[in-house]
């Protein structure tokens, strides 16, 4: 049997199959930032949470008082593992103290000076930005996709950007023709 290299899915959508019984993954899209064979690494992008930039910053900078317009930045839930540790998607531009360039002209930022930058009408103009992140250890995630727990689909910006975030979950799914509504738990279980 010939040995089949496996295949990664950085800079990819994960779609959560219907019948995912996480309830930290149920309904979500997440983006995968990293995935070797060490593990991966991605953002729930289609779960805002009950927080906004202009509270972080309240924190943040407590001596300065936030632009009204940060009040409608929501930040999102990027997964269960460090919730208080923040992240930025965003595309590439300027360089902030921690950013990494990722695929199709899209970049990380983990560091405060891209929150400062976008409450000051200086950063990116398009942004992402989750507290927490999801993670699997070495061949977890490959074990869950072989369990049809998730759907994969090319990233897409206007996904990302450019689309609600209750709309996200099923433009992803649309983006492969599928309809998620239709799907049961007995999918790929013929």
């Amino acid at each position: 049997m010939k040995n089949v290299s496996p295949s990664y899915l950085k800079h990819h959508f994960l779609i959560a199959m219907p019948h995912m019984a996480d309830p930290n993954f149920a309904h979500t899209l997440t983006y995968i930032v990293e995935h070797t064979a060490n593990g991966a690494m991605g953002l729930v992008i289609n779960r805002p949470q009950d927080l906004n930039l202009a509270e972080i910053l309240e924190q943040l900078r407590p001596d300065i008082e936030p632009p009204a317009l940060c009040r409608h930045v929501p930040i999102f839930i990027g997964g269960p593992v460090q919730t208080d540790r923040g992240f930025v998607l965003h595309p590439k531009g300027q360089g902030y103290q921690a950013t990494v360039d990722l695929e199709d002209d899209l970049s990380l930022s983990t560091s405060q000076d891209v929150l400062f930058a976008i409450a000051d009408g200086v950063g990116p103009a398009k942004s992402l930005i989750a507290l927490g992140y999801a993670g699997w250890e070495a061949g977890q995630l490959d074990a869950e996709l072989a369990q049809n727990a998730w759907l994969t689909c090319p990233y897409d910006a206007d996904i990302l950007f450019n689309t609600s975030s209750e709309l996200r979950l099923e433009a992803a799914a649309k983006h492969l023709g599928v309809n998620l509504s239709l799907l049961t738990s007995q999918a790929g279980h013929a």
